[in-house]
């Protein structure tokens, strides 16, 4: 049986593929009052962030090799901690995990992504990019030590949805 969150999260992931994301031209300057990147805090995450993935070798932002969304909330288990659900494109399919993480030394962000719930398949390590009032996470996405994948290992940048503040 699905969670009420697991019954939402292909319709908000339809949603934030609909918006796209922002040009880096079209963004606005950090508002008055935003906390450095380094003060960046768990509840932060809460909400909805557009995904795009890109390989580490002879890939680009611009030309995303998979793109989706990822619906952080309050981790029910481990305050201090996000968890959600990940949905995104992949080649040949759409793919959906679970994925629990945090901020540490508050602008480090770690992510660990299980497709079934238990076992990890992949582990995100990121930071706060300076200047966008925690906005934006970018970093690596690489297979979970001892996983057999065929995913590469591929950067990633995680922006917030419009209304997510």
């Amino acid at each position: 049986m699905k969670t009420p969150l697991q019954a939402l999260v292909p319709s908000l992931a339809a949603l934030a593929l609909c918006l796209g994301a922002p040009h880096a031209s079209a963004q606005t300057p950090p508002a008055p009052g935003c906390s450095p990147a380094d003060e960046m805090s768990v509840t932060q995450l809460y909400g909805l962030w557009q995904l795009k993935l890109w390989p580490v070798e002879g890939g680009h932002e611009a030309q995303p090799a998979s793109s989706g969304a990822v619906l952080f909330e309050r981790h029910p288990e481990h305050p201090g901690s996000v968890r959600g659900n990940l949905k995104r494109s992949a080649p040949g399919n759409d793919r959906q995990a679970l994925v629990s993480g945090d901020v540490s030394n508050g602008d480090e962000f770690n992510l660990d992504e299980s497709a079934d719930g238990v076992t990890m398949d992949a582990v995100w390590e990121g930071n706060v990019t300076p200047g966008l009032c925690g906005q934006e996470l970018r970093g690596i996405r690489r297979p979970a030590e001892g996983r057999v994948s065929n995913d590469a290992v591929m950067n990633f940048v995680l922006k917030k949805a419009p209304g997510w503040r």
